[in-house]
């Protein structure tokens, strides 16, 4: 053999935001992917499909006229979410899936729902149009560490989801605990993993000080855990599979600046 050809991979997780920030980001995942699951929330979360064919406009738009990059676009749950809005926008190859969010979990999330039990009737006809669940893992409670914040809401939420709909498709988003992976294989349901999660633990944001730079939602776990990711994302197993959940964020006004000078 002489030579290896290596097909372009797709991105099952990416935040892409919008206006300056999308114009001055979008090359650095079409250059690397071939298609992304695109995130929902921003600023005014995409609940119809007015909001996502405009969306999907402005990332074409924004794409280098010789990129090849296909987004796909998801619909943010509400509690008040559209179930017509939903079934026609996946029928129509619109929404490649939907996202839940538990409101304040993450960036952007406090369109999400407060009480998941209330929106069973939306999974319910996910379950029976075959539509994807992609779910921000996560409980909102001040009662609960932000560290054990991923299993409570398994053990709270996820397992209630899957008892009553047990042909729902679910990916578990950006896991960071070996209880997650374990919780995955064991359920036959799909999870992403990100090189941040397989590239640090929770020390990182600690050394020599607060490393600002090095938390996110979810934040990175113990050692243990990133061991676990690794051999999870190197298994092979389908279950497991990139999302690189790459999310920009401005850290200061010059940043700004110098985006808006960039473009």
């Amino acid at each position: 053999m002489k030579q290896l050809t290596i097909i372009k991979p797709d991105d099952w997780h990416l935040h892409l935001r919008e206006g300056i920030i999308l114009k001055n980001i979008i090359k650095f995942s079409s250059d690397l992917f071939c298609r992304a699951i695109i995130m929902p929330n921003t600023k005014i979360p995409i609940t119809t499909i007015e909001q996502a064919n405009l969306y999907r406009n402005s990332i074409y738009a924004a794409l280098h006229k010789k990129a090849k990059f296909h987004p796909l676009m998801t619909i943010y749950l509400t509690d008040n979410i559209s179930l017509n809005e939903l079934e026609k926008g996946y029928k129509n190859d619109i929404f490649f899936a939907a996202k839940l969010y538990p409101a304040n979990t993450t960036t952007n999330s406090s369109y999400g729902v407060r009480n998941i039990k209330n929106i069973y009737k939306v999974f319910e006809l996910m379950e029976r149009i075959k539509m994807p669940l992609l779910i921000h893992g996560e409980v909102n409670d001040p009662n609960v560490d932000i560290f054990d914040r991923e299993q409570v809401f398994i053990d709270k939420e996820l397992t209630s989801i899957i008892k009553h709909f047990p042909k729902l498709k679910i990916v578990l988003e950006h896991i960071t605990t070996s209880y997650a992976v374990d919780f995955v294989r064991e359920n036959n349901i799909g999870a992403t993993i990100t090189p941040h999660h397989l590239h640090i633990n929770r020390n990182a944001m600690f050394l020599e000080g607060l490393n600002s730079d090095f938390y996110c939602l979810p934040v990175a776990k113990r050692e243990s855990n990133r061991v676990s990711l690794i051999k999870a994302a190197t298994s092979g197993e389908e279950c497991f599979f990139l999302g690189t959940d790459s999310a920009p964020h401005l850290k200061t006004m010059e940043s700004f600046l110098w985006l808006c000078w960039n473009i």
